[in-house]
């Protein structure tokens, strides 16, 4: 079958796909939108009680993409054999009506300064010899001036809550003093500090670091964002990572923009429709739209004269090797960008057990719910000169929830089943809080991602094939991260501590749940040599597709991604509304 053309198709409906749908039919293009899952709203979908039901929605992940029909292939080195990622563990992977962004947890962080031109920034302090000549790391091509002004939209959007630290070059207390400079505050007061956040606060200060509120895409008060879309406060409930929110208080693409596209004329929304590839012309340097399958299984041909690739950001990877758009990267000649440095996040954590005495009610948490977070060792924030890596780590406490599954932490002796086990979740459940080390990954030569050569999925097409596991670098860097995020919780002086950190040895393990945070593999850059996207988020070999995730990263950071991903996709939408769409072709030549 082949459809009546329309100006834009859009591959997916979360954060990227609702924010260019928005922009695009406001420019008055006809615009479709392809989502591979079911549609999915507030109501009914998240409506209490029936969404806080941790066992349907965190273990088995109703909200999570299907592993039996597509799924992607790891494996550690060249020359291993990959092997289906079967069981959910390491990472999540959206679909639907709002993807992960329906499901994330909230924290909306800014990249720091140093972060988009990290390459650069490490040279020139440190020297070019610092860099490992194995870390393929490089600059955005983009600078944090040009992106202020979008991710202060995209905050405006959610409704972020937090507190400024760094206000048009003057430094605010109370608020992240390494953060590059805003034009305006956070659009709402940051939220109330749990008690495990207060506890880390002052081990903190004590120890000389200035800690801050975590930036949460949770409203703190009735807030209406620059779409006119009201949201209520958050109630912390304790129920946002795997679960829609039910208060229209979480930001996401239900409760920020969705709203306002609903009955435009020039916006179609198909769902249950999976994409297979972007068909090009004959010469394969214009791409004419779409084909995918159907919800009753038929193909279909969709003609456009603009692509827009808003997938998760392997699914953005995926779909570039399939169409043939770019030059595969290859490891040994180091040639090729479609697929070049993937990376994800180095995670550590270290649990405080308290007295019966000091009552956490864990139950009481959000996404970044009165998170506390100290960014001192993070980025470039410090010298590295003597440290031996590149790299760090922002280090945060609090708690997203008390959910009695998989929210209760217990020592590494207590009994892993049966009375021992009742009786130390009986100790510890409302009287143990954890601090956290999110540190950023860097990108390496032989870490990458291509299509597997055996599996499929249900449609019959490859699967991504992942080849990754740990530098030493990154090794260096949680030991130093998660050393310091020790200190504190010693500090808050616990009965008991414990820490899991990953050490020389320990290879990435797909069953242990880090985040969600996997970059890279379709990267930004300055010249087609080194990256598959120019600086406006456009292919430089099919210049009317462009590509909008974290599949854009360089190499990963040490903070959640979605603020970067938002920042990115506003800024390269202005650049389309305010060029692209008046004369067409590259935004940046070649």
């Amino acid at each position: 079958m082949t459809m009546k053309a329309v100006d834009a198709v859009i591959i997916g409906y979360g954060w990227t796909g609702a924010i260019m749908a928005k922009e695009l039919t406001d420019a008055g293009l006809s615009v479709l939108v392809l989502e591979r899952g079911p549609a999915r709203d507030t109501s009914p979908d998240f409506e209490y009680p029936r969404i806080a039901d941790e066992l349907k929605h965190a273990v088995r992940g109703d909200l999570w993409h299907p592993l039996a029909r597509e799924t992607f292939t790891i494996r550690h080195k060249r020359g291993d054999t990959a092997v289906p990622y079967r069981q959910y563990g390491t990472i999540v992977l959206g679909t639907g009506t709002g993807g992960a962004g329906a499901h994330w947890n909230g924290q909306q962080w800014r990249a720091s300064p140093n972060d988009l031109r990290l390459r650069s920034a490490y040279e020139e302090r440190y020297g070019k010899k610092f860099i490992p000549s194995d870390m393929t790391i490089q600059d955005y091509g983009i600078s944090f001036e040009e992106l202020e002004p979008h991710f202060d939209h995209f905050e405006k959007v959610g409704g972020v809550a937090g507190s400024a630290g760094n206000l048009r070059g003057k430094l605010v207390d109370g608020g992240n003093p390494f953060e590059g400079a805003r034009s305006s505050p956070y659009p709402n007061r940051p939220m109330a500090p749990i008690l495990s956040s207060q506890l880390f606060a002052k081990a903190a200060r004590e120890l000389g670091y200035q800690p801050f509120p975590v930036p949460a895409a949770n409203s703190t008060s009735a807030y209406t964002n620059p779409y006119g879309v009201r949201m209520g406060p958050c109630n912390l409930c304790g129920f946002c990572e795997g679960f829609g929110c039910f208060l229209y208080s979480k930001a996401s693409p239900q409760t920020t923009i969705l709203p306002v596209l609903k009955g435009r004329a020039n916006l179609e929304v198909r769902h249950n429709a999976y994409v297979t590839r972007i068909l090009l012309d004959g010469g394969g340097k214009l791409a004419t739209g779409v084909r995918y399958v159907d919800a009753n299984g038929r193909e279909v041909d969709q003609p456009a004269a603009l692509v827009v690739l808003a997938a998760f950001q392997l699914n953005n990877v995926r779909m570039l090797l399939l169409s043939g758009i770019g030059q595969p990267y290859d490891p040994v000649s180091g040639k090729g960008t479609v697929g070049k440095n993937y990376a994800y996040q180095m995670v550590s954590s270290t649990s405080a057990f308290f007295g019966q005495e000091v009552h956490m009610n864990p139950f009481v948490g959000a996404g970044a719910a009165g998170q506390q977070a100290i960014d001192e060792f993070n980025a470039d924030h410090f010298d590295h000169a003597r440290m031996g890596f590149v790299g760090g780590a922002m280090i945060f406490a609090g708690a997203t929830g008390g959910r009695p599954i998989v929210q209760m932490p217990l020592p590494p002796d207590a009994p892993q089943w049966g009375s021992g086990w009742k009786s130390a979740v009986r100790r510890h459940y409302a009287h143990s809080s954890s601090v956290a080390t999110m540190g950023s990954v860097m990108a390496y030569r032989d870490r990458y991602l291509d299509l597997d050569p055996t599996y499929r999925d249900a449609h019959g097409l490859p699967l991504l094939r992942m080849t990754f596991d740990w530098h030493p670098n990154e090794y260096r860097m949680t030991a130093f991260a998660s050393e310091r995020a020790g200190e504190i919780v010693r500090a808050m002086r616990p009965q008991r501590v414990s820490q899991h950190v990953l050490r020389p040895g320990d290879s990435y393990d797909t069953r242990v749940y880090q985040s969600s945070h996997t970059t890279g593999g379709a990267i930004i850059g300055s010249d087609p040599s080194n990256s598959v996207l120019n600086r406006y988020s456009q292919c430089w070999d099919v210049p009317n597709v462009f590509v909008f995730g974290a599949s854009s990263f360089p190499q990963n950071i040490g903070y959640n991604p979605t603020g970067l991903v938002g920042a990115l996709t506003y800024f390269a939408a202005a650049k389309i509304r305010s060029s692209y769409l008046k004369s067409g072709g590259p935004l940046v030549q070649a």
